[in-house]
């Protein structure tokens, strides 16, 4: 495994859950983490949580459905740090509901939240990542994108589409030794199961650290080795045949 010492991350729903999680890990690693949400508040405390434990955080208040404000997060990257070394592109939501009773403006947020806003900040890392030819994206999908739950339309429909964009940007950026993988956890212990909490109980659960650790793992791999896709979930969770 490889040293993250003074490396330089940008976590993309860094505020709160998952990518919280990831982001304190790779600052406990000795990675400078660049923190992008929305929310700016939420975003300062994770900074100032990382800062306090002698880590080095940046945030910067973006949303990833805005194309100027993804640009300008990778121009801040590249103006503060002169490199970005690793992406880990985790921002992400979902709309549950029955076919016939989803609205169009439902399915438009899920899409363009994880898969419009991941293809920007793919974008923009690819362009400061090829000419240093060296880089580290790593996508957070789900397993929902390859075995999908009832009512999960837009949710599932998405995450099939980030396997999709990994598997393109892989073969597109491999001549410049970039690494593009995807991680695909099951059930994970965020706010998420506040309305259903029957789930996790039911199926299991991992915390936000255990995939956190796996991140790292992947982030840790010498330069000329990709993790191409994991599957990450509790050994209690229904998988095949969860459909």
């Amino acid at each position: 495994m490889e040293s993250l010492q003074d490396k330089v991350a940008i976590v993309t729903g860094a505020s709160k859950g998952i990518g919280k999680g990831i982001a304190l890990a790779l600052a406990n690693q000795g990675v400078s983490v660049v923190l992008a949400a929305r929310d700016g508040a939420k975003l300062a405390a994770v900074a100032s949580e990382i800062t306090a434990s002698g880590g080095e955080a940046l945030a910067v208040v973006t949303d990833v459905l805005d194309e100027d404000a993804v640009e300008q997060l990778f121009t801040q990257v590249e103006q503060a740090y002169g490199r970005l070394d690793i992406l880990v592109n985790n921002a992400g939501m979902a709309v549950s509901g029955r076919i016939d009773e989803l609205s169009l403006a439902d399915w438009q947020q899920v899409q363009g939240v994880n898969v419009t806003g991941m293809f920007l900040c793919c974008r923009s890392a690819a362009r400061i990542m090829k000419p240093r030819k060296s880089g580290r994206i790593i996508n957070i999908g789900s397993i929902s994108g390859q075995m999908p739950r009832v009512k999960s339309t837009p949710y599932t429909t998405s995450k099939f589409a980030v396997t999709g964009l990994t598997k393109a940007l892989a073969v597109e950026l491999r001549p410049f030794n970039i690494a593009v993988c995807a991680v695909h956890p099951g059930n994970v212990m965020t706010d998420i199961w506040e309305a259903s909490p029957q789930v996790p109980e039911q199926e299991g659960v991992i915390s936000v650290e255990d995939l956190a650790e796996v991140v790292i793992t992947i982030a840790s791999l010498p330069d000329n080795v990709n993790l191409f896709e994991s599957v990450i979930l509790p050994v209690s969770q229904p998988y095949l045949g969860r459909g």
